[in-house]
């Protein structure tokens, strides 16, 4: 099978790329079998169909192979141009979202934001990556999944629209609807299907209908039609509360022509054999959406009475919309004729990357959030420049867009040639005019509460900090050391200056100072700081060494758990209670030996992975171990003494016994005294044939 698809991947690299025969022997060359080749296959197919160029395949499959077989990947980027090297390389800085913590995640996105305004190609696969994980997931649901899915959710989904990517849009809102609210999601796909033949052939009637229209215009063009996402349904019926039968755009038939005199024509002879519906027409050439989206709308009744809506675009407005603004972002990179819509449209993520570095993670994901969901209004200066702000933007928030030095240095602004006061809010079509003086002292702290946008904020907060960088740098080197001293290391172990130089390349950090003055102003904590340094020091000295053995179980006669071929001191962890069967791991504590600690435990992603140890059961011996079950009842005639009375009555060895009052359930916690894993299942399979008991599973204490 693994064979069938290797082939079937090339046939489609070769058959939609124009390769050299040196590129053709270097996909073969990289393409193996060890690699994911499902994940591999669906992101090359949105790659091609994005008409990305043969760079970035190279550039994807690399970082594939790198995944499975780093050393024969290293070897692959000395045969690649330098563009590709830098792909890759950007790859291996953005990693897959399914290995990270919740703060690796948050630097993830911001990597990739750093990626968004050297390399558009690099972005798009990475979303696409996003889109095949959540593609995977299937109900239930574990708490990482859902947080994944929530994430995509608030942060992926927009970014691509206001990218441009509507179609991965579309496919990544579509699997948040199916893992969120999979009830109303398979109501609405339920009555997508339940019409969808009386839709065709609407749409087969209509589209012969354009067609002639087409004819006797003698325009050449292209019609598709489509039936409406089931996100897209989802979020009118809940955003605008309406009914299904409100919504007007179920179905619809897209023309595609050469010039945008040809777009009007067309909709003028539709609405010549079609009633178009009030309200219902819509200018996006004229008027653009704020991610460029450009093209005419119109809903209009069709013979089986229901409403249909046309779109109109040229070919150039549809590549933009399909293809987001990745195409024309690397072919101005090759061109650099001049700067294009998209490139002005990236202004909003190059400021967002530089204020970044000002903010703390939690302050970063809630400006992505809400600047990312946020309505917009277009704002003009005298000189017709247009400048676009989400809704509640001020004068400030002007003056700071302008440049940031007319920010510090505003003293007033005119609205529409009139003196207002610069926390008076804007409105869409105003023009602004921003009054500076030299001798201003600079914004006020009282502005943070008035601007409306987050990057305003960021470069008001830049500004103080700048202010009192000096007393940040010394602060923040004393919370650095003192934290360092907490965790019995020493500033000489931990601050060399390659490990420092480390920190500051992981952080985006031009100098030492720079991470100083992050800490004494908040922007960064000293745990991120000395967690890394601990990892690195680790590595390299003698955790390296110990690592490289197993903790191989055993009692001595003294009853005292030992690793049997050092005779290392071990004990078991309290959160996860071990039992001999269990899969185990060791953690190498400091000064107490190792801790055992079951394979699957959650406490296991906050310790340091440097300090974890191989563990295995020596031999079997007569021991005996606490393991916790938690056992789910049903209330019995409301009578708790029944419930204690059925455990009792099963002679388990019970060594300890909670009960917790539920509405209709009992939950109680079990524990109980056993030998290894085999007589523990044992005793849970006792427990589920009571009557009544609805679920028994292992718990942690």
């Amino acid at each position: 099978m693994s064979t069938m698809l290797l082939e079937k991947i090339k046939e489609n690299i070769f058959s939609q790329l124009k390769l050299s025969q040196t590129d053709k022997k270097l996909v073969e060359e990289i393409l193996c079998e060890k690699m994911n080749l499902d994940r591999v296959s669906v992101i090359l197919d949105m790659i091609l169909k994005m008409k990305l160029d043969k760079d970035s395949v190279l550039a994807f499959l690399t970082y594939q192979l790198y995944k499975v077989e780093p050393d024969k990947a290293d070897e692959i980027e000395k045969k690649l141009n330098a563009d590709c090297i830098e792909m890759v390389e950007t790859y291996k800085a953005i990693k897959d979202i399914s290995q990270l913590t919740l703060s690796e995640e948050i630097e993830d996105i911001k990597r990739m934001f750093i990626a968004m305004s050297k390399d558009m190609r690099v972005v798009f696969i990475k979303l696409a990556g996003i889109f095949y994980d959540i593609s995977k997931l299937t109900l239930p649901l574990s708490d990482k999944e859902r947080f994944f899915v929530k994430q995509v959710a608030e942060i992926h989904v927009p970014l691509s629209e206001r990218l441009g990517f509507d179609a991965l849009k579309q496919n990544l809102a579509d699997n948040v609807i199916r893992l969120l609210h999979p009830e109303e999601y398979n109501r609405l796909k339920e009555s997508v299907e339940i019409n969808y033949d009386e839709n065709e052939k609407q749409l087969s009637i209509t589209k012969d209908k354009i067609q002639k229209i087409l004819d006797e215009l003698k325009i050449k063009g292209e019609i598709v039609s489509r039936q409406k996402h089931i996100s897209s349904i989802y979020n009118k019926l809940h955003s605008k509360n309406l009914r299904l039968n409100q919504i007007y755009d179920l179905i619809a038939m897209r023309v595609i022509v050469d010039t945008v005199e040809e777009c009007y024509a067309v909709l003028g002879r539709i609405h010549g054999i079609y009633k178009p519906m009030a309200g219902r027409v819509k200018d996006y050439i004229a008027n653009p959406k704020p991610n460029g989206y450009k093209s005419l709308h119109t809903t209009i009744i069709v013979e089986n009475q229901h409403p249909m809506e046309i779109q109109i675009r040229t070919y150039e407005m549809h590549k933009e919309s399909e293809y987001g603004g990745v195409c024309a972002h690397w072919l101005y990179k090759e061109k650099k004729s001049k700067k294009n819509e998209f490139d002005s449209r990236m202004t909003w993520f190059r400021e967002t990357v530089e204020n970044a570095k000002n903010m703390s993670d939690e302050d970063f994901i809630n400006t992505l959030k809400s600047d990312l969901y946020d309505g917009v209004i277009f704002v003009q200066t005298p000189k017709g420049r247009v400048l676009e702000f989400p809704e509640g933007a001020t004068a400030i928030d002007f003056a700071y867009a302008i440049h940031t030095d007319i920010g510090n240095s505003c003293v007033g602004a005119k609205i529409n040639q009139k003196m207002r006061p610069l926390g008076t809010p804007l409105a869409n079509g105003d023009i602004v005019e921003i009054i500076t003086s030299t001798q201003s002292k600079g914004p006020s702290r009282d502005w943070l509460n008035i601007v409306r946008c987050n990057n305003t904020k960021s470069k008001i907060r830049a500004f103080f900090k700048s202010e009192m960088k000096e007393d940040n740098i010394k602060t923040g080197k004393s919370i650095l050391n003192e934290y360092i001293q907490s965790k019995n290391y020493s500033s000489s172990q931990l601050l060399t200056e390659d490990y420092v130089k480390e920190i500051c390349e992981k952080f985006n950090f031009e100098n030492e100072n720079e991470m100083y003055a992050a800490i004494g102003g908040g922007s960064l904590t000293a745990g991120q700081v000395v967690g890394r340094l601990i990892a690195r020091w680790n590595k390299d000295n003698q955790v390296e060494k110990i690592s490289q053995s197993v903790v191989h179980l055993k009692r001595n006669k003294d009853g005292v758990l030992i690793d049997g071929d050092s005779g290392l001191l071990v004990r078991f962890a309290g959160c996860c209670s071990p039992i001999e069967g269990d899969e185990i791991i060791g953690y190498i504590s400091r000064g107490k030996g190792v801790t055992i600690h079951r394979h699957n435990c959650q406490n296991l992603k906050y310790l340091e992975p440097e300090r974890l140890i191989s563990a295995q059961w020596q031999s079997k011996e007569n021991s005996t171990f606490m393991a916790s079950l938690k056992v789910i009842i049903n209330k019995i005639d409301n009578n708790l003494a029944k419930v204690t009375s059925l455990i009792a009555s099963l002679k388990l060895p019970l060594r300890g016994f909670e009960v917790k009052e539920n509405d209709d359930k009992f939950d109680c916690r079990v524990t109980v005294e056993v030998k290894n894993t085999e007589e523990l299942n044992k005793n849970i399979a006792l427990l589920q044939t009571l009557k009544d008991v609805v679920d028994v599973y292992r718990s942690e204490r």
